[in-house]
This record gives C-alpha cells, sequence and structure tokens, in this order.
C-alpha cells in the first residue's frame, strides 16, 4: 500500500517507523515530516491544511491510505474534505469527521457530550466575554484550586489551574477579554478540580468497534518532580502501574462503550484514534479530556508495545472492518524521556546542530523519534522546535526501559538541551 502520513513530530516519527515496519506498507510519504522520517520515508513539503495540494498529491502517487495524525487538519475538516472530493473520496482517511473532531476542538462540546451519555466527568460551566460577570460569580461560588479551559484549541496550552480566586479572576478576564489564547478562549469551561493520579487511555475505533491500545502516563511540566510551566509533555510510561484490570475494565464499562455508543447515537461518523485524558480518583476514572488523536509523547512509548501488524490496525480501522482484527500487546516496559531545546516553553533558539544520534544501535534498547528537526545542508541534523527527541527505552521492567532510555539520552546533545531527570520515579511505588 502506498500511505501518506500527516505531521512532523515525535507522534508521526512514531507512526511513520512502526508503519514502515509492516510488511504491508508500499511507499511511504509524510506531509511535512522532518529530519528523522526522511531517513525511513519520502518526507513532501505540504502543510497538513492544504487539503487542495494533499487531495493532488494522493491522485498523483496513486495513495491507497491516509493517515492523520495532529488535530488541527481534523478540526479543519480533512476527513469531509476528502469524503466529498470524487477524486478522492475512495481513499481510507483514519481520523474523525469534522464534527467528531470537536470532541478536541471545543471543550464545551466535550463536557456536553459527557453529560449527555453520562460519562463521569468534573462539574463544569462554559462562560463568554458577555456573561463574564456570571463567570466570576461561579468562581467564587466553587472550591479551590478550580480549573479554567480555553474552549478551542490552543496548543496544549490553553489549561490553567488557579489556586485563588484573585489569580481565577484575573485569568478569566486575561481570557475572554484580552483573548489570551486568541479565538481559542472566546469561551471558557471553569471546571471543578480533580485530585488523583492522570494517565491517558487510547482507543482506535471504526465507529462501531474498537480496540483498546497501551495506556500511559505523560509527563506535561518542565520541571522535575512536576513543577514549572506545562509543556506539550516531558516523558512517558507504558503501562502504567497503577491501571490494573479491574480499573481499566470500568475505564471501559463507564467511558469507553457510552463514548462510542454516544457517537453513534448523535449519528457523529468517527474512524480514528480517541485518546482519553483520566483522573484516577479513588480507583474511579474521571474523564478530563478527549483528544481526536495519538498523544504525543505517549504514542513513543504506546506503539513500541504493538506486537500486531500497525498497518493491518489502520487499515481495518479506515475500512470499517476493525471488528475483524486482532489486536496483540507486547508485555514489555516503554519509557520515553522526551530532550528540549534551552528556554522551552518559553522562546528557544533553532538550528543547533545535534551530535550522538548514531551511538543508538540496538533498537531492541532504545530508539530515537525526531520531534522537532530538520536536515541542514550538508546532510546534519538540526533543531526546529522546542520538543527536539523524544528518546523511548525499552525493558522487561520499567526501570531497564529507564536505563536504556537515560543512557541513551546522555549520548546525544546539542547547545542548551534540557530533560527531565526524574520520568517514572513517581510510579516506583507501585512495584
Amino acid at each position: 500500500m502506498n500511505i501518506l502520513l500527516l505531521g512532523s513530530g515525535g507522534r508521526e516519527h512514531a507512526f511513520a517507523w512502526k508503519i514502515a515496519s509492516s510488511p504491508k506498507c508500499g511507499k511511504l510519504f509524510v506531509a511535512p515530516g522532518n529530519a528523522g522520517t526522511a531517513a525511513i520515508a519520502e518526507n513532501v513539503a505540504i502543510a497538513v491544511t492544504d487539503f487542495e495540494k494533499l487531495a493532488q498529491f494522493c491522485t498523483d502517487q496513486s495513495v491507497d491510505m491516509m493517515v492523520v495524525g495532529p488535530e488541527e487538519p481534523l478540526v479543519k475538516g480533512i476527513v469531509d474534505y476528502f469524503k466529498n472530493n470524487p477524486a478522492v473520496a475512495h481513499i481510507p482517511v483514519v481520523g474523525p469527521s469534522q464534527k467528531g473532531a470537536q470532541l478536541e476542538g471545543s471543550k464545551d462540546f466535550s463536557k456536553q457530550f459527557m453529560q449527555r451519555h453520562g460519562i463521569p466527568t468534573a462539574a463544569s460551566k462554559t462562560f463568554t466575554k458577555d456573561s463574564l460577570e456570571e463567570g466570576i460569580a461561579y468562581l467564587q461560588s466553587q472550591g479551590l484550586p478550580i480549573v479554567l479551559k480555553a474552549d478551542g484549541l490552543a496548543a496544549g496550552k490553553g489549561v490553567l489551574i488557579c489556586q485563588t480566586y484573585e489569580e481565577a479572576t484575573e485569568s478569566l478576564k486575561e481570557m475572554l477579554v484580552d483573548a489570551k489564547f486568541g479565538d481559542a478562549s472566546s469561551k471558557v469551561v471553569i471546571e471543578q478540580f480533580l485530585q488523583g493520579i492522570e494517565l491517558s487511555v487510547f482507543v482506535a475505533t471504526d465507529a462501531t468497534s474498537y480496540r483498546i491500545l497501551p495506556e500511559a502516563k505523560d509527563y506535561k511540566r518542565i520541571g522535575e518532580q512536576d513543577t514549572g510551566l506545562n509543556t506539550g509533555g516531558m516523558g512517558a510510561v507504558s503501562p502504567v502501574p497503577f491501571a490494573d484490570g479491574s480499573f481499566l475494565k470500568k475505564v471501559a464499562e463507564r467511558v469507553v462503550i457510552p463514548t462510542i455508543k454516544g457517537l453513534e447515537m448523535e449519528n457523529i461518523p468517527y474512524t480514528g484514534f480517541l485518546f482519553i485524558g483520566l483522573m484516577n480518583m479513588n480507583g474511579d476514572p474521571y474523564v478530563i479530556e478527549y483528544n481526536v488523536r495519538m498523544g504525543d509523547p505517549e504514542t513513543e512509548a504506546v506503539l513500541p508495545r504493538i506486537k500486531s501488524d500497525f498497518v493491518d490496525l489502520l487499515f481495518s480501522m479506515g475500512t470499517l472492518h476493525l471488528d475483524e482484527y486482532q489486536l496483540e500487546i507486547h508485555s514489555h516496559t516503554a519509557t520515553t524521556v522526551v530532550m528540549v531545546a534551552g528556554g522551552y516553553p518559553g522562546a528557544y533558539e533553532k538550528g543547533h546542530e545535534i551530535t550522538g544520534l548514531t551511538s543508538i544501535a540496538d533498537p531492541a534498547k532504545a530508539i530515537a523519534f525526531h520531534a522537532g528537526t530538520t536536515t541542514g545542508t550538508k546532510g546534519e541534523v538540526l533543531t526546529n522546535g522546542g520538543r527536539v527527541i523524544a528518546v523511548t527505552g525499552l525493558g522487561e521492567s520499567m526501570e531497564e526501559a529507564l536505563n536504556h532510555a537515560y543512557e541513551a539520552v546522555n549520548h546525544i546533545n546539542w547547545k542548551d538541551q534540557y530533560h527531565r531527570r526524574d520520568i517514572g520515579q513517581d510510579l516506583k511505588i507501585y512495584h
């Protein structure tokens, strides 16, 4: 099969790596890709939101399937564009419809969806600029800390956890009146703070059948011991030691099944991945948020654990035959450590040469996924983003996987490189 994968991050390099390893993959194209995908596929200089050019490319290159990595093209309706374009309507696209993508594209839509289908989540209310005073009054009536969420896409930065009423009031004004997150915060969801431990559960679905993929826990803050600013993710661990069989059974019964049935009942076409951000509160799952694609950096820890053919999984989703797919999972642990540019998530420099990537020789121990890289004029690998490299270590235990990850991290370097040294340490109490 000729396959086109959209995106340029660590998630997409992990997808490309997994797709390329399948005998079902013929030619693999990645638009726009990065230095890592360039080594295993053909990068194509087309933006993920240039639907017209992508459709033309699929026609010209006889593409048999398209896989959408990031959320932006999904929220902007790429799946509907392909379905409604006779030239490419026959190509299976892995990703939900624009209506389905609202589960991530609008926090308000997703909260209302959860309420309609009895899916456990935090109590919340949504406000706009016109109802600012009501929003402030609502804040005062809630306990602390309190969570403010920009309704739209804000590149993972639109969620604020406020410790005082003053901070919450100020932040609400900044979001609604000063458009702190642009259009994304024209509506703000004020939500009860859930106390517990977070994890992510990933679901593959073709709108009727589903398969639950390995779960993961990610580390969002820049500083060790979960301090400092939120980032797109500084590391991940899979499996999650506290997510035992009985907890995951509750997740399936209370969250996954009602979500899939709810989408079907509301006639929302949903083919693709669903990432459910959960809080484990005393053994009960509560949904923090939905995302309509795989997580990053969780993908880099989840995909190495999938044993069965990944192209088969994608194609069975895209062609609505997921009920026939047998998902097999490796028992080993995968741990991911993200290496970032100095200054991230604030201002950072690009264009620094990365050394030591070739020293990672054994893919059974560690894999370096490129997250924000590009190729220089002499073929050297340069930094091109905030999160630059995601190193995944593999092992029979979490400890062994972490040792392999950090061993590899210690070989890779560039000017002002930074990474957290405590990924997975909080989970040792469960071993």
